[in-house]
C-alpha cells in the first residue's frame, strides 16, 4: 500500500480521467451496479490496497515470467471481452450469400454502438469465441441469464442496409458437427418427419383438400414424428440442446423489410408496401450455362465467379447452374466460343419455406405478401395467420401457446384473440438471392438479435488463392465502406 504522500500528481490525475470516463459510461450504459469496480480503479491506479501486482515478488525468474504473460492475458481478454461486448468486432463473411456485394474472406468491422449495444444476456463466456472452442466444447455458461436491453444507439436500421444479428433458428442444435449448423427445422425435423410420414403411407394426396385444422395438425405430427427420431436415433445425430440468444451464430444479411412493413417477391424482385424495392448493385441470380469449354482463370476472375459458385469438377463443358449477376451473365454470353447458350433459372416449388407449417405454395421468387410485425402493434389472431406469428409469441417473446382441438387459440391460459407484438421485427435477404438461406427460410429476425451494423472491410482474402499467390489479398475492397455496397 502507497501512502498519500507517495502518489504524484500524475497518477491522480489520471486517476480522475479513468474514472470519470468510466462514470460516462456507466451513464450510457445505464448500470449502477458498475460503481462497484470505481474503487477498485482508484485503488489500481493510485493506492494500492490490494496488491495487484502481488507475482513481482517471485524470486524464480522461470514463474515470474509464466505470471507476467498469464497477467498480460487476463488484462487483454478482459478488454477484448468488454469491446467485442459494447464497441465493436471483427466479422468474417463465410458463405456466399450476400455475393457480389460483400465476398467470403471479407472481414468487416462491426460497430455495435451504431444500433446501441445489447447488454450481455449470457456474461460468462470465453472472449474471442462465439458460442464453441476452435476444438469444440461449449464456450459459455448457460447461467446466468439476464433478460434481454439494448443500450440506446445513434441512429436505427434503414431499409436496404446490410445488418449482422444472430441467426434465429439457431435456439435449436444437434450435438453432431454434421447437423450443428443445419437449420433443425426446416432443413432436419420437419422434411425428416414427412420423409417417415410418406414411408408410412400417411402424407395426404392434396394439401389443399384439408380444413385449417386439419393442416395444423398434419404439420404438427410431421415436427412431432421427425423429432422423436432424431431423440431415438442420438448416435446418429448427437444430442438436442439450446443456446441463448447471444450466443446464436452470427449471420449477415440486408434488411428488406422493416417493421410495420409489408413485404413481397414477384417472379424475384421484392416489392415493400407495394412499391418495387431498389435492387443491390451486386444481386445475383441462377443462371443455366451451356458450357462449350471450361471457362478461363482470367474470365472467371473478371467475373468474381468463386470455385464456391463453380466448383472445380463443373468447369468443364456441358450444362451448369451458377449464380451470377446481370452484367457477370452478359459479359459470359458474349463470349460465344465459351458459352452456347445462358439463361436465367426459376423456382416453382420450394416446400419449406417460413412459416413451415402452413401450406402457402409459395416460392422463394414468388412469396408473401407478409406483414412483418412492430413494437407495440396487435394483430387479430386466427388459425390462417397464426403460423406467421406463432414463433414470435412462443420463442421470441416467451410465451406459451396451444391450440385447442376445437381452434381456440390459447395464450399464458387464456383464450385470445389477437395479440400484442413486445419487440420489433426484421426481414433479411442475400444478394445472392437463390443461394441464400433467409428469411424467406426461417422468417423475422427479432430485435433482440440484432448484432450491430457493418461499417467497412478492413481485410479481404480469396480463399481459392495461396499465400503468396498474386490477389490473395483484395487491395481493392481492404478499407472500403460497407455503405458503398448498401
Amino acid at each position: 500500500m502507497r501512502k498519500f504522500s507517495e502518489i504524484g500528481r500524475k497518477r491522480w490525475i489520471r486517476a480522475l480521467i479513468l474514472s470519470l470516463l468510466y462514470l460516462v459510461f456507466l451513464v450510457w450504459v445505464k448500470s449502477w451496479m458498475g460503481l462497484i469496480v470505481l474503487p477498485f480503479i482508484v485503488d489500481a491506479l493510485t493506492t494500492r490496497i490490494i496488491k495487484w501486482d502481488w507475482w513481482r515478488q517471485i524470486e524464480n525468474k522461470l514463474l515470474y515470467q509464466i505470471m507476467g504473460w498469464i497477467d498480460a492475458l487476463v488484462f487483454a481478454l478482459i478488454a477484448v471481452y468488454f469491446v467485442n461486448l459494447f464497441l465493436f468486432q471483427n466479422y468474417a463473411i463465410p458463405t456466399s450469400s450476400l455475393e457480389k456485394s460483400l465476398l467470403v474472406g471479407d472481414h468487416l468491422y462491426v460497430s455495435k454502438v451504431a444500433y446501441g449495444p445489447r447488454k450481455p444476456m449470457t456474461p460468462l463466456t470465453m472472449p474471442l469465441t462465439q458460442n464453441r472452442f476452435p476444438r469444440g466444447g461449449k464456450s459459455y455458461l448457460d447461467k446466468p441469464q439476464w433478460p434481454y436491453e439494448r443500450i440506446k444507439g445513434f441512429r436505427k436500421i434503414s431499409l436496404n442496409e446490410i445488418v449482422v444479428f444472430n441467426y434465429p433458428s439457431g435456439d435449436t442444435i444437434l450435438g453432431n458437427p454434421q447437423y450443428m449448423s443445419a437449420d433443425f427445422y426446416g432443413m432436419i425435423t420437419y422434411p425428416l418427419g414427412k420423409s417417415l410420414a410418406s414411408a408410412a403411407g400417411r402424407v395426404p394426396a392434396s394439401m389443399d383438400s384439408l380444413s385449417l385444422l386439419e393442416e395444423r395438425s398434419l404439420y404438427d405430427f410431421y415436427y412431432n414424428l421427425g423429432r422423436r427420431y432424431i431423440e431415438r436415433n442420438e448416435s446418429q445425430f448427437g444430442k438436442v440442446s439450446h443456446r441463448p440468444v447471444d450466443r446464436r451464430e452470427n449471420y449477415v444479411k440486408r434488411c428488406v423489410g422493416l417493421p410495420g412493413q409489408t413485404l413481397e417477391i414477384k417472379n424475384g424482385i421484392i416489392y415493400v408496401d407495394g412499391v418495387m424495392n431498389r435492387q443491390p448493385k451486386g444481386a445475383q441470380t441462377n443462371y443455366s450455362v451451356n458450357l462449350l469449354h471450361p471457362i478461363p482463370d482470367r474470365l472467371r476472375s473478371q467475373l468474381q465467379l468463386s470455385l464456391e459458385d463453380l466448383p472445380a469438377a463443373d468447369n468443364r463443358p456441358g450444362l451448369h447452374v451458377f449464380p451470377l449477376t446481370v452484367q457477370a451473365a452478359e459479359v459470359l454470353s458474349s463470349h460465344k466460343e465459351i458459352v452456347q447458350d445462358i439463361t436465367p433459372v426459376s423456382y416453382s416449388n420450394d416446400e419449406w419455406l417460413f412459416p413451415l407449417n402452413k401450406n402457402t405454395g409459395w416460392t422463394t421468387d414468388d412469396y408473401g405478401p407478409i406483414w412483418i410485425p412492430a413494437k407495440g402493434s396487435t394483430v387479430d389472431l386466427t388459425l390462417d395467420n397464426l403460423p406467421f406469428y406463432e414463433r414470435i409469441i412462443g420463442v421470441y417473446e416467451g410465451h406459451d401457446i396451444d391450440v385447442t382441438n376445437v381452434g381456440d387459440i390459447i395464450i399464458d391460459g387464456e383464450i385470445v384473440t389477437s395479440y400484442t407484438f413486445g419487440m420489433d421485427y426484421y426481414w433479411m435477404m442475400g444478394d445472392n438471392r437463390q443461394n441464400s438461406a433467409d428469411s424467406r427460410f426461417w422468417g423475422y429476425v427479432p430485435e433482440d438479435h440484432i448484432v450491430g451494423r457493418p461499417v467497412f472491410v478492413w481485410l479481404s482474402l480469396d480463399k481459392d488463392k495461396n499465400w503468396g499467390q498474386k490477389g490473395k489479398i483484395r487491395w481493392n475492397r481492404v478499407f472500403r465502406s460497407v455503405k458503398s455496397y448498401n
